[in-house]
């Protein structure tokens, strides 16, 4: 293990334990409810964390194609992540719930936005630091690490060890402002090669879509991954097929649940990605085009028994799917040639992405109309057709670095 993998494995492992312990879709929502604030902000977290975090990517990625050295970028944007945790954690504190709601919500589009310059720069810098067949690996591993530490948080809030009172999480919330702060400063150490190619970069607006005309190979990716966003969208229709137990001893065993699956498998999905990202790709969705066809199943049929077990099982399968996505993705852009440009494909990628998860949120109105089993079934669909269009994908890791 080299200098540059520790620092990788470090420097992931803190934001994505930092990521933990601010989910929006739990803690953060959570949060705003114990404090007052209006429902409508709790339901905006989500679609603005989700977005703010890909929108911006494509403009950001003019100003990081032309630098030389990137590291910065990831490095900057983990700091601001960490400041804007320290502010939501010091207003759910010190302001009134209708005032605090909607400071943490511009705060949490501050975050989203710097973890976008990470997402954009971090592919880049880790195609020239790591190399072929260790990517996947580094941020397996990483995963792991960070799973099993926001699994001990559940296990904290779940047996009341940790209180569940704003005060407690608004800590929890600050220490992860911590460890975004701790990861900029090890980040920044990182020995990367100057890209010399840098000013020659097209940046302009047609120049960062090109990759869409000329590289087939690009295309398919994006179709994949347009199909698997099903495994992001699925978890609160997974919940809302349950039986409407609301109480935290279900809502712990949902995030114990999460949190092991991730414990499980995502250093072996990483180092499945390295041996193969196109067949990862294809597993991932086959697994929750299945799971998801089960769970919609159950819904249709109006299985009675639909136990807070039953759905911590199904969000148990989920997640390892999640996870598959994940790691095959990434490990796939970063492996696949982009003549040097690997911040705007990357870009372009999260920016197409956002757009669709945003139009996911109609999903919600059908489920409303429909219920979450209609949603499920189609979210199937798309896992299982993604199988297909991964399989048209190439097998980037037998290609010369």
């Amino acid at each position: 293990m080299n200098r540059s993998y520790r620092i990788h494995l470090a420097s992931l492992a803190l934001t994505k334990t930092a990521d933990g312990l601010i989910d929006p879709k739990l803690v953060l929502a959570w949060l705003l409810d114990a404090i007052g604030s209006p429902g409508f902000l709790v339901g905006m977290l989500v679609p603005v964390r989700e977005s703010g975090a890909l929108l911006p990517q494509l403009l950001l990625a003019r100003v990081i194609q032309k630098s030389k050295i990137r590291k910065y970028f990831w490095a900057g944007g983990a700091a601001v992540q960490g400041l804007a945790a320290f502010g939501i954690a010091i207003a759910a504190i010190a302001l009134p719930g209708r005032v605090a709601g909607w400071v943490i919500l511009v705060l949490l589009a501050m975050l989203a936005v710097a973890r976008s310059a990470c997402s954009a720069s971090y592919k880049d810098v880790l195609s020239r630091t790591i190399k072929k067949r260790m990517r996947g690996k580094v941020s397996g591993s990483a995963g792991t690490i960070a799973a099993i530490a926001v699994l001990a948080f559940a296990v904290l809030l779940s047996t009341g060890l940790l209180p569940r009172e704003p005060v407690a999480i608004s800590g929890a919330i600050a220490f992860a402002g911590c460890l975004w702060l701790l990861a900029a400063a090890v980040f920044a150490r990182l020995d990367e090669p100057a890209d010399q190619s840098a000013s020659d970069a097209d940046v302009s607006l047609s120049g960062l879509l090109d990759p869409l005309q000329r590289d087939g190979e690009f295309r398919n990716f994006i179709a994949t991954r347009a199909l698997l966003i099903s495994t992001a969208l699925a978890p609160p229709f997974l919940v809302m097929l349950g039986s409407g137990d609301t109480g935290f001893g279900n809502l712990g065993l949902l995030v114990l649940a999460s949190s092991v699956a991730s414990i499980l498998s995502a250093y072996i999905w990483g180092a499945l990605s390295d041996w193969s990202s196109r067949k990862t790709l294809m597993l991932a969705g086959a697994v929750s085009g299945v799971m998801l066809a089960i769970a919609a199943t159950t819904g249709f049929l109006d299985v009675n028994d639909r136990s807070g077990v039953l759905i911590a099982g199904y969000v148990f399968v989920s997640q390892i799917a999640y996870q598959g996505v994940r790691a095959g993705r990434k490990t796939h852009l970063t492996d696949m040639d982009s003549d040097g440009r690997k911040s705007v494909y990357t870009a372009l990628s999260n920016t197409l992405i956002g757009v669709l998860l945003v139009l996911g949120g109609l999903f919600g109105a059908l489920a409303d109309a429909a219920g979450p089993e209609s949603v499920l079934a189609i979210l199937a669909a798309f896992s299982l057709t993604a199988i297909l269009a991964a399989s048209r994908l190439s097998e980037v890791q037998r290609e010369t670095p």
